[in-house]
């Protein structure tokens, strides 16, 4: 005997209701037309935009030809960008030396003829090899990690990681390495859409910033904004970019670039990501672009021990101290062991006790790492070593007037 159940009719839209949330909730994560990986960039330097026109007795003799140009070009450009010195003084590699630090050609842009090859192309150097011959192993200083939220107004309807877009897909295809900016880029995917959009980039209040940048593993937030406007379909584009930093969305840069149409528009937005770094990258030189210590999350106790320490006497750390020290003010750089949020601020407020310190101030943040300080202080770098032991830190000097401190 089988037994029925009848359902009352008033659930029948409740169940509809409840499957029709459900189907646009899955809507909402899931998707084909979702998700950028990024390029993995971090064991390559890359010079991009080499423009090559060669003329040999065959397309591929061209196109090999072409890339060789390009190698070459690109190692000079590299040199000039590292060290600073004229293109023109940068030293020649044989053909051998060169295939051994090149690691790929990117290939922006060909036209391939029956006796020619014209082409504009990057090339990526091995970092490992490449660092030795420029003296460097890697960036010596760098930012904080920030969550980049690229913004895109089209048609009047702004957008984020709602689905793919060649704003987003500018800065997956950009490569950081040579970048003093520590970005942490995302692919969009899963719950992407509904926590990093356009709602929460104008969103001020820190209680759910903190969550969101503990899940992605980054102290602050840029927002590259593109507010692209077309003269007609397939047409010119003009895109106004807008560099924004923190939670409060503070503006460090615009600017506008024009595409001559749509076949433009893929560089276009390239030179736009390369402007916006080129801006953040000014803003970390002039101290604008430090992690908002709001967005810190910090245990009771830590916080309570960083207020105690606050609320010590000036007078009292006067004279432990000394007389503050007389002499022309220097700009260095501190690192310091920082296992914890706590230690950071810790760190900061014992160096700026010392007489003589005008400023203390993290640039680059790394939590259960080595964090950097840049101090000001009026003064012999000599007699802010004996201050700092006298406060009970290890100094170390590591080269160029910086230490390392530790406890």
């Amino acid at each position: 005997m089988t037994l029925r159940r009848k359902i009352p009719l008033f659930a029948i839209p409740f169940a509809l209701l409840v499957t029709a949330g459900a189907g646009l909730l899955y809507a909402q994560l899931d998707g084909a037309e979702r998700g950028i990986a990024p390029i993995d960039s971090t064991s390559n330097f890359e010079v991009t935009g080499i423009e090559v026109d060669v003329a040999a007795d065959s397309a591929d003799r061209a196109r090999v030809e072409g890339w060789r140009r390009a190698q070459r070009e690109g190692w000079r450009q590299l040199w000039s960008r590292t060290t600073r010195r004229p293109i023109s003084q940068a030293p020649n590699l044989s053909e051998s030396v060169l295939n051994s630090i090149v690691s790929g050609i990117v290939i922006e842009n060909e036209q391939i003829g029956p006796r020619r090859y014209i082409a504009r192309l990057g090339v990526l150097f091995d970092r490992a090899r490449t660092g030795q011959m420029l003296g460097v192993q890697g960036l010596v200083r760098r930012s904080a990690p920030v969550l980049v939220i690229p913004v895109m107004t089209t048609g009047s309807t702004a957008y984020s990681f709602e689905f793919r877009n060649d704003w987003q897909r500018a800065w997956a295809q950009y490569r950081t390495a040579g970048s003093p900016i520590d970005y942490v880029r995302t692919s969009g995917s899963g719950v992407d859409p509904m926590l990093l959009n356009l709602a929460q980039a104008r969103r001020r209040g820190r209680g759910w910033w903190r969550m969101i940048l503990d899940q992605y593993g980054a102290a602050d937030i840029v927002v590259a904004e593109l507010d692209l406007r077309r003269v007609y379909p397939g047409g010119p584009a003009i895109g106004h970019f807008t560099a924004r930093f923190g939670p409060d969305g503070q503006v460090l840069g615009r600017f506008r670039l024009r595409a001559a149409n749509s076949a433009e528009l893929p560089r276009m937005l390239e030179a736009g990501v390369r402007q916006m770094d080129a801006i953040y990258t000014r803003a970390l030189e002039a101290g604008l672009l430090r992690p908002d210590p709001s967005l810190v999350i910090i245990a009771p106790e830590v916080q309570q021990e960083l207020e105690e320490v606050a609320a010590l006497d000036y007078e009292e750390v006067g004279e432990e101290g000394g007389p503050a020290p007389a002499g022309p003010s220097v700009t260095l750089s501190i690192q310091v062991d920082t296992p914890d949020a706590g230690s950071v601020q810790r760190a900061e407020v014992s160096v700026s006790r010392v007489n003589g310190v005008t400023s203390a101030i993290t640039t680059s943040l790394a939590l259960g790492g080595t964090s950097v300080m840049r101090v000001t202080y009026s003064g012999d770098t000599n007699a802010l070593q004996a201050a700092l032991q006298a406060q009970g830190w290890q100094v170390q000097a590591i080269g160029n007037g910086n230490l390392r401190i530790s406890r």
